[in-house]
């Protein structure tokens, strides 16, 4: 398999919703496994979206089992936040965005509901870093980033230290 490039911010591919996908088997064989190993490949990364590859389907990999050894990593097919609870302001990162971070309001906990690769629809209230995450890749699915979630692009977004700058 490969690792695939990533897609930088201004490429139009990250400002545009993404189509709904239908399960497949070429899926897990292929793509799938692609953009397991590409965010596998990422330092610090926890989680990708199809479009930050150039796919504009409604495909996530969240990861958060570095800093949350009670999680474990999902897949998440046309994944939909139900319902949002609370208010936190993170500091975030993005892959298509790596020289900076940014001071984003999130919401505390979120209810996830998706489909796995078995086709089965799957559902869960989160909290902590895995909420912020999935609410960070989700917004890639529908062509929102981080950098439009701040409240100040003047004070709340800062330039990444180089040498924990992620590079593909």
């Amino acid at each position: 398999m490969a690792v695939l490039p990533i897609r930088f911010f201004p490429d139009p591919v990250l400002r545009k919703p993404s189509k709904t996908l239908k399960i497949s088997p070429r899926l897990e064989k292929g793509f799938l496994k692609n953009l397991i190993e590409t965010l596998e490949a990422q330092p610090h990364g926890i989680g990708i979206a199809a479009p930050q590859v150039g796919e504009g389907i409604r495909l996530i990999v969240v990861d958060v089992s570095p800093r949350d050894p009670t999680k474990h990593r999902e897949v998440m097919i046309n994944p939909v936040i139900r319902r949002l609870e609370g208010h936190v302001l993170s500091r975030e990162g993005c892959m298509s965005l790596p020289d900076y971070t940014a001071n984003v309001n999130r919401s505390q906990k979120a209810l996830v509901e998706w489909t796995d690769l078995t086709g089965k629809r799957r559902q869960k209230m989160t909290g902590g870093i895995e909420a912020i995450c999935l609410q960070h890749e989700i917004d890639h699915l529908n062509g929102v980033l981080f950098i439009d979630r701040v409240a100040s692009l003047k004070t709340d977004v800062f330039p990444r230290e180089k040498k924990s700058r992620p590079r593909p």
